[in-house]
């Protein structure tokens, strides 16, 4: 109950009211049809009674008459109606006494009583109303069922921007920001759906001036580096030189990964997956690292998968980075199979759960560069490909292994 939708619940409120009142009306018809069926034995027993009592002391009309009143009953004189009657009509009971006989006919909602005794045939007709109840009853369900279907249209009417709201929450949750929430009233959905607006509108000021900021930030700091950079090219001392080099290099590493993790975070990542042989990636990502061949020990056989080459191959360099970076032989093992890929070192296990580490600028205490950006960055990008990063420690090696999707994997 607490995992259905409010709309759901409504109509299964409902769905269980129109049952009800269906049931009751059906119970109560099936009790008024036998209590009816009871009362109409009783009373054309009665009748039968009266007649074939009467009969022995030979009435005449006018006493008839005054019985036929008295019992809201109506004489059949025409032989052939009377004649059609005995044979086509429902025979309901037959009822022998010692004065003579009667049955009791049934044609539609008209009841007849044919009477027999002393060379009189009488066949009478009921003039009184039939179940009336039932009409009454008939009544109440069609005024019930009418409220109910009011009630139930009004409340749908009331909650469908509800519906609406929660589509564009949905919306929201996915990353879009470019919503179309629409004013509903003044009611309690009405404010909700208003302070959301506002929160949304508020928000994507918040990132645009966040965008704006990292842009212009990333644009001022990229011409020293740059100036820089040239102006270390004229050293000729070449320890300072390439000194100098590599931290105006590092110092650019750090603004891509700055920039990287912008678009991340505001989801402006664009994958453009193609067909790439793994042993490639890994070769580009050692080529970024500027590591030494033996730093990495391949123990896989190639094969192809579908990922964005650009931003699989920062996956495997960070993971590849970490591996030599905190490891007692500073190297990294990659065992690969189409549907797994793990980055293996040796060394100290991690402290605490690797969700601590794929959050933004989380790093252990004895590290001492970087941002600690390198798993978040990896994590993000694994879960725009739909693949899963996880972590286990076995016999004194730190495994990281990414699984990667079917449809990734190409064999």
């Amino acid at each position: 109950m607490r995992n259905i939708s409010i709309i759901a619940f409504i109509n299964m409120i409902f769905v269980i009211a129109f049952v009800g009142v269906i049931s009751t009306y059906l119970l109560f018809s099936k009790m008024e049809q036998e209590r009816y069926a009871e009362a109409e034995e009783q009373r054309y027993s009665l009748i039968a009674d009266a007649f074939l009592s009467g009969l022995q002391f030979l009435p005449n009309d006018q006493d008839l008459e005054k019985r036929y009143k008295h019992f809201h009953v109506k004489l059949i004189d025409d032989p052939k109606e009377r004649l059609d009657i005995i044979q086509h009509a429902k025979l309901l009971y037959i009822k022998n006494t010692i004065f003579g006989r009667v049955r009791i006919y049934a044609r539609g909602h008209d009841r007849y009583i044919y009477v027999q005794s002393l060379g009189y045939n009488l066949m009478l007709k009921d003039l009184r109303p039939r179940h009336p109840r039932q009409a009454i009853a008939l009544l109440l369900l069609a005024l019930f069922s009418g409220i109910l279907t009011f009630i139930y249209t009004i409340l749908r009417r009331k909650l469908s921007p509800l519906k609406e709201l929660d589509r564009e929450v949905q919306k929201f949750a996915r990353g879009d920001l470019d919503l179309d929430i629409k004013p509903h009233g003044h009611d309690e959905i009405g404010k909700i759906a208003a302070t959301f607006k506002k929160a949304v509108d508020s928000l994507k000021e918040q990132m645009e001036s966040k965008n704006l900021f990292m842009r212009n930030m990333m644009h001022e700091l990229k011409t020293p580096i740059t100036k820089g950079r040239i102006l270390a090219e004229s050293i000729d001392d070449f320890e300072d030189k390439e000194l100098l080099i590599k931290s105006f290099e590092r110092m650019n590493e750090i603004i891509t990964e700055l920039a990287r993790v912008e678009k991340l975070t505001s989801r402006n990542l664009t994958l453009n997956p193609q067909i790439v042989s793994f042993d490639a990636l890994v070769e580009k990502a050692k080529k970024l690292l500027l590591c030494q061949e033996e730093r990495v020990v391949k123990e896989y056989h190639n094969f192809r998968l579908t990922v964005d080459p650009d931003h699989f191959v920062i996956v495997l360099k960070n993971l590849i980075d970490n591996a030599i970076k905190f490891s007692t032989d500073h190297k990294a093992i990659i065992r690969a199979t189409p549907r797994k890929i793990e980055i293996i070192s040796h060394g100290e296990p991690l402290r605490h759960p690797l969700s601590y580490y794929t959050e933004p600028f989380s790093q252990e205490e004895k590290k001492n560069d970087g941002f600690g950006l390198g798993l978040y960055i990896v994590k993000s990008i694994l879960e725009i490909h739909g693949a899963k990063l996880e972590y286990r420690y076995e016999d004194g090696k730190n495994i990281f292994a990414i699984l990667l999707p079917e449809k990734q994997a190409e064999g």
